[in-house]
């Protein structure tokens, strides 16, 4: 059992939160641009594209169950999981810097394969870093309100780092131009991820972590143990569906703003539509979360999610001031789907390590991260191929004219798709039973 721990301080809360800065700047900018680079700066195919998206994150799904049991088993006086933040993090940093910066040689075939190497550091490097600080909640605390006020915390923090990088990425590529202005945001993000993990590691040395508790059972056993918990599992396929919905809607944002709303300005007034709202609607989240219980608060966001993604559909026939209502009504649902479910995952791992003795929330976080990951991935994959058979061209001039059927498909991809993937996932989340009173109980 975890020792006996409330409320936490506002400094380990205002901690923990900034490594939001690390997660939200990593989570939101290759989804939102490296497709992009890949076909409208390197001339890279749309299909081959979207391979070079997804492999890496698909190699999330082996190694973050791997960093979770990793750290599940450490031992350090900084705690299990800090560590593998200042490792992780600043390993990131340094991959995500040369993800954009390949050298111009003329070759797509060197290029493809610098990106995907690169890449494929980025994930890695982010495995160890992610999965450790998402298990940390659950050792930090054992309160049920707790978890949700602290989770609401590392949102607003996200907000605010998403909106920076995700806002300032487009701009800063789009002032420089070309591929010294993918250079020049793939640095400055770069920095961002140092300010996130300093933070996350430095502001949480005083944070509890919980009695040490062995894990026990190798790791497919552990991953046996976890597949059958149903309550984990449904909660998992919920955000694994959502995860691929976000993806692609975020994926699409350049190529609406470029294409059907004829300003490429527009891709950064359309992400911030997206995340700002929840500047304003975190409090409210957490209000109806603290009232009617989180599933049913996030619900409520997953629906507020699909009708926004429903109201992109007449992109190419309103005015933009309409779209970008329609992305401002996205960003509130989004807002809910990033709050609860972040807020669910230590309850169900602090209830199974109550029962079972045996500490495995860094393999409930390795195999959720891998999902979410896997799924934020298959969104610009998934769009890719949306945008594949519309026809679209890949060109290295941005300016390419794209046929009737490609602009169908841009808005498609980020509209219809996403709508239905939000729609299966409610049956999932229906079938998540775990209550606030057997949360409290297992304390």
């Amino acid at each position: 059992m975890l020792r006996g721990m409330g409320v936490v301080g506002v400094r380990v809360r205002v901690g923990y939160a900034l490594g939001s800065v690390a997660t939200g700047s990593f989570g939101r900018v290759p989804g939102l641009l490296l497709l992009p680079y890949l076909t409208d700066t390197l001339g890279i195919a749309a299909v081959v594209a979207g391979a070079i998206v997804l492999l890496p994150k698909a190699l999330d799904v082996v190694l973050n169950p791997v960093a979770g049991r990793i750290s599940d088993r450490h031992q350090s006086p900084r705690g299990p999981r800090r560590p593998f933040l200042l490792r992780g993090g600043l390993s990131l940093a340094a991959c995500f810097a040369l993800l954009f910066a390949v050298p111009d040689l003329g070759s797509k075939v060197f290029d493809a394969a610098w990106v995907l190497l690169a890449f494929v550091g980025c994930a890695t490097a982010y495995a160890f870093f992610q999965v450790p600080y998402i298990a940390m909640p659950a050792e930090i605390t054992d309160d049920y309100t707790e978890r949700t006020r602290m989770m609401s915390w590392r949102v607003a923090v996200l907000t605010i780092a998403i909106l920076i990088s995700g806002g300032s990425a487009p701009a800063i590529r789009d002032a420089i131009g070309g591929r010294d202005g993918y250079r020049a945001m793939g640095l400055t993000v770069a920095l961002l991820l140092a300010i996130g993990t300093f933070g996350a590691y430095y502001g949480t040395r005083s944070a509890p972590t919980g009695a040490v508790r062995e894990t026990t059972g190798t790791l497919r056993e552990q991953l046996r143990v976890v597949a059958q918990a149903a309550n984990f599992r449904w909660l998992l396929i919920t955000l694994v569906l959502q995860a691929l919905a976000i993806g692609s809607m975020l994926a699409g944002i350049d190529y609406l703003a470029r294409y059907v709303l004829r300003n490429p300005g527009a891709a950064t007034i359309a992400f911030v539509c997206v995340v700002g709202p929840a500047l304003l609607v975190s409090p409210l989240w957490l209000a109806i979360g603290n009232k009617f219980g989180k599933k049913t608060g996030f619900l409520l966001a997953s629906a507020v999610l699909g009708l926004g993604a429903i109201a992109v559909i007449p992109a190419q026939h309103v005015p933009t001031w309409c779209v970008y209502l329609a992305t401002a009504i996205v960003g509130v649902g989004f807002t809910g789907v990033q709050v609860f479910p972040l807020a669910m995952l230590p309850d169900v791992a602090a209830v199974d390590a109550a029962r079972s003795g045996v500490r495995r929330a860094g393999v409930f976080t390795g195999i959720w991260t891998a999902g979410e990951t896997l799924g934020l991935a298959l969104g610009p994959g998934l769009y890719a191929l949306v945008l594949a058979a519309g026809g679209y061209v890949s060109s290295t001039n941005r300016d390419a004219i794209q046929p009737g059927s490609a602009l169908t498909a841009i808005v498609i991809g980020m509209s219809v798709v996403p709508a239905l993937l939000i729609a299966v996932s409610f049956f999932a989340l229906k079938r998540y039973r775990l209550t606030a009173e057997e949360v409290l109980e297992a304390r």
